[in-house]
């Protein structure tokens, strides 16, 4: 429960701090006194968005604090989950900055508004006055049927179930659109795969082809060149062959004389042996040096293929028609295998759907079970707050259609008036008669969602005095079970509530700031005498005061 709100340079605010309690609590104050400040500070530690137009002094940060008593509504999971620590006593702190820029805290560590709504709404709930037009909202309907039919679980996981059938069924959309996509350049794509794959290219086959048709191109020169490095190496009498051959057997008979000698002969004789090495090979490669035409012919047929292939794909590499082919070779497979995948796909999402159709079938049928209940608390209640000849109507139909909650469809239907016709709840009740409806599913909802806290901003609009005195007792009964905060302008309201709190305006310094107290016996006797008579408090006033609080 809320048990401390600390409002800094908000708003009227300048410094306030206030302690709350459990059971049922009352604020009241004059029309402009700052009920409406009190709920706008709080919204922001709740995670509403804010800027520095709230600040009261604009040169520096606003600070809001709650701290909320949180020991008994095992809340340890959602702390674990969101890796912050938990702590029994836990604060929310909120700055806003003169630039605008906010911080957020829980116990300190640095958090999101995201996460912090999260955390709100299983702190709290803030009914505004227009919140009431909630009821005609039909997700809101849903919500109500869905507290009593105690469907949170089986709902949570039919959204994760939608989650992935949504997915699988954009992924199958997108396989059967590519597939048409595909088909109709799959025949291209075909004869340029097979043409590519006929060519049956290695990686480095265009260089040892030009190399090979450089020679081939050149073979007189190469020949030519051959012969005459031939006969300069291997003439028997002056030939390099026969004069590295003196040359080294000069070195090598005084080589036995001195090291310096030895080295010489020894580099002379290494020489020696590669060039009988490189003179054989000339030898060699002078006797296979020959012409073939054919071999030409083959060799330029080959690489013109590889030009007109490349020109054709736009790319300058062998790798690069490699490359292409393989790409192609997975768009033409894609097509030849698409109707497997996609049967794969539909048979995937099958059977997702066949699970959250019997989760979105359980939860249908709780709700059939739990529209009677609800329908019964709902007209018993109405009929002690005035309403007696209310009745209502509430159709559920199971449709084929996923909806985030489920496959169901609802009307909620009101006759407000014996031998009247139902109609929408919008267009049938009044205002008062809405706050009264609002109220008793409130009641209704708080035996099955275990709020700590829920506050009331003048649910009590349009109604007055034995309905008052009703709505009064209901929210008494509320806060056996939870903390209930109640703004109101009602006297017979004000009077129920274990503690009263007054929201005031004080001139201080001429500055105009908003004041929060909780006020003493003598003190709430006096306030609900201003609320029954007005300023001016009579004696009868105070004494009807006092019979209200007694």
């Amino acid at each position: 429960m809320l048990t401390n709100l600390s409002i800094k340079n908000y708003a009227l605010i300048e410094n306030l701090s206030v302690n709350f309690k459990d059971n049922l609590s009352i604020i009241t104050g004059e029309t402009g006194a700052g009920k409406s400040i009190l709920l706008g500070a709080l919204g922001l530690v709740l995670g509403k968005r804010a800027d520095s137009t709230t600040l009261k002094d604009t040169t520096n940060k606003c600070i809001i604090e709650a701290q909320f008593s949180i020991g008994n509504y095992k809340l340890e999971s959602f702390f674990a989950e969101n890796d912050i620590d938990f702590e029994k006593e836990t604060i929310i702190r909120r700055e806003i900055l003169p630039n605008g820029k906010s911080r957020a805290f829980i116990n300190d560590t640095p958090t999101t508004l995201q996460l912090l709504l999260a955390l709100s709404e299983l702190l709290i709930d803030v009914h505004s006055q227009h919140q009431t037009l909630e009821l005609a909202d039909v997700n809101y309907q849903f919500h109500i049927i869905d507290a009593l039919a105690n469907n949170s679980a089986k709902i949570e996981s039919y959204k994760r179930g939608l989650v992935l059938f949504n997915k699988l069924n954009k992924d199958l959309n997108k396989l059967k659109k590519d597939q048409e996509v595909a088909k109709e350049q799959y025949e291209y794509n075909l004869h340029l795969y097979k043409e590519l794959s006929l060519a049956k290219f290695v990686v480095d086959e265009q260089e040892e082809i030009e190399q090979s048709l450089d020679k081939l191109n050149n073979i007189e020169e190469i020949k030519l060149n051959l012969s005459e490095a031939q006969a300069i190496g291997l003439n028997e009498e002056v030939g390099l062959q026969a004069l590295l051959i003196a040359f080294t057997q000069n070195l090598n008979k005084i080589a036995a004389y001195s090291t310096e000698y030895k080295e010489l002969y020894e580099r002379s004789l290494a020489i020696k042996i590669e060039f009988d090495d490189i003179a054989a090979e000339i030898e060699n490669l002078n006797e296979n040096v020959d012409f073939d035409a054919s071999e030409l012919e083959k060799l330029n047929d080959r690489l013109q293929l590889i030009y007109n292939l490349q020109k054709k794909h736009n790319v300058k590499s062998i790798t690069e028609l490699l490359e292409i082919q393989e790409e192609l070779s997975v768009k033409v497979d894609a097509v030849e295998n698409s109707s497997s995948n996609i049967k794969a796909k539909e048979k995937e999402v099958s059977d997702v759907a066949e699970k959250i159709d019997v989760l979105a079938k359980t939860i249908f049928l709780e709700r059939e079970k739990a529209i009677p209940v609800l329908i019964k608390k709902l007209e018993s209640a109405l009929a002690n707050l005035g309403m007696e000849n209310t009745r209502f109507s509430i159709n559920i139909n199971h449709s084929k259609h996923y909806y985030q909650n489920g496959k169901d469809e609802l009307q909620l239907l009101i006759s407000a008036n014996k031998g009247a016709n139902f109609g929408e709840l919008k267009k049938v009740a009044s205002g008062g008669e809405m706050s009264r409806i609002m109220l008793t599913v409130k009641a209704i909802l708080s035996e099955y969602l275990k709020l700590p806290t829920i506050i009331f901003d003048e649910i009590d609009t349009g109604v007055s005095g034995d309905v008052s005195q009703k709505m009064a007792e209901i929210m008494q009964e509320m806060s056996k079970n939870m903390q209930v905060i109640t703004i109101t302008h009602l006297p017979q309201i004000a009077a129920k509530g274990k503690q009263h709190y007054k929201v005031y305006k004080q001139d201080i310094n001429n500055n105009i700031v908003t004041q929060l107290k909780q006020l003493t016996e003598f003190e709430r006797v006096e306030e609900i005498a201003e609320m029954l008579g007005g300023k001016n408090i009579t004696a009868t006033a105070i004494e009807h005061a006092k019979q209200l609080l007694n």
